[in-house]
Order: structure tokens, then sequence, then C-alpha cells
């Protein structure tokens, strides 16, 4: 089990959460497709609901802030200072949506747009890390920001977060994302390969699973939609599902070993 109980390195994907228009809908599908536990934390917080796996945090679902707007996970970046995050945004192009707020004694958050048009969140720690747990069925494994300007992304969140990218052989425009003095990858960047209809510039959650195949017919049945259908990569078979609220994610399973 890929547990953790320090703070995430900065710029580091260290938390994913929904906004919903219907969180009773929402919670009831993914309890179905991910077994997770779902924690309403009261009405001093919006009933912002805290899901758990294996009694860890992996992720959060709260209600839409706006209404029209459509439903969609975000991934949150860490940061050790957000408002000096938040100056690097502006001043790199792009733009602070939600400005630093606190979470009770939790963290500081912000949602920011890269220049491309992809939102993300910032999260500085402070009791709460973000994701306590990752890398296993039903949580966290991957997240990629996906443009049709990946050189704008690229020269974005180097400035911004210091990251290193390497291009990944055998996929065209796609690269790797390592933080300032880190040695492994944390997430992805590219362009459109095959881009979902009606989805623009975005930044995907990817969810391991032990079953791609299994894990698609829970969701049609608990009322989400197969967007792209489970198919095999050098990576994993992977699929990717709209929830019954229309927010957009990835299921994969890891590669066999052959």
């Amino acid at each position: 089990m890929s547990t953790r109980d320090e703070r995430w390195p900065q710029g580091t994907p260290n938390w994913v959460d929904l906004a919903s228009p219907d969180v009773p809908t929402t919670v009831d599908f993914y309890q179905a497709l991910f077994g997770w536990d779902v924690v309403d934390t009261g009405p001093e917080t919006g009933n912002y609901r805290m899901c758990l796996l294996h009694n860890r945090e992996v992720g959060g679902i709260g209600a839409l802030q706006s209404a029209g707007a459509p439903s969609a996970w975000t991934t949150y970046l860490a940061t050790d200072d957000v408002e000096a995050t938040c100056a690097a945004v502006t001043a790199n192009g792009g733009t602070v949506v939600a400005p630093p707020m606190d979470v009770a004694d939790q963290g500081r958050l912000a949602v920011a747009q890269d220049p491309t048009g992809a939102s993300f969140g910032l999260w500085e720690a402070r009791t709460m890390i973000g994701m306590s747990i990752a890398n296993e069925p039903g949580a966290v494994v991957w997240n990629e920001q996906i443009s049709s300007d990946p050189e704008k992304a690229r020269g974005f969140y180097g400035a911004v977060f210091g990251y290193g990218f390497a291009a990944m052989a055998g996929e065209p425009a796609y690269w790797t994302i390592t933080p300032p003095g880190g040695q492994e990858s944390v997430g992805g960047l590219g362009t459109w390969q095959g881009a979902l209809e009606g989805v623009g510039p975005h930044w995907m959650t990817y969810f391991l699973v032990e079953n791609v195949d299994d894990a698609v017919a829970t969701a049609e049945g608990a009322g989400g939609t197969t967007v792209r259908a489970a198919a095999e990569t050098p990576f994993g078979r992977m699929a990717v599902i709209a929830d019954p609220t229309g927010a957009v994610f990835t299921v994969m399973s890891a590669p066999s070993p052959q």
C-alpha cells in the first residue's frame, strides 16, 4: 500500500477533488466504483465530502460554486507558499481564478488557470497533506495536463514550478514532468491525441483499478458512460469514463509483467 504522512514536495500533484451539481448522486457513483468511504465534513466547510480508502484520504467531493459550471475533477499541485506561487502564475501568463484562502487549520488553497486554458488547484499543506494514499486500486495513479499548445504549457509550468520535462519515447508530443531536485516523474503534459469531444484544455485524473473492463461495467451500471472504450497501451489498459454529472476521468490497470 502506497501511503504517505509527510507533505508532498513542491509541484507534485497532492490532491484531487470534484465539483458536482448533484453531490448525493456523485457520492453514490464513486462509492460503487471505487469502494470509498465518504465522510461529510459538516456545514462549516460547505458539507465538503472527504473520500477515504483504507481510512486514508484519496480525494474530495464538493458542490459546484457557480450555477451552470461544468462538473469536473481538479488536480491540485503542492506549493510551499501559495501566495508566491500565485504571483508566479500571474507573472507567467496564467490567471488566479480563486485567490489564496485558509481551509480551517488544514492548509491554504487557490485555483488558477494556465495560459492554455487548463484549470488546476494549489494546496499549501498544514495539518492535512492532501492525498495520504496513492498508486493503489481506487486511488489516484497519474495526473496530466492536456492542451493544444504544449510548448506554451511547458514554458508556464517550467517557470512557475521549475519542472523538468522529458519526451516520452514512442509517444508524440508527450512529456513527463519532474520537479526540481526530483528523480521520478510526477505527472505528464501533452497535446491532443484524439481529443475528447467537448472537453477543452484540462488536467486529467487517472485512478488505478484492478480490472479496467470490470470498472467500466460497474461505472455504466451506476449511471456513468464510457467516453473512450477500454484499450491496451504500453502503460496498462485504460478507459475514459464520465460520471452521471459529466465529470470525466480515466481508469487504468497496471501493465502485465510481459
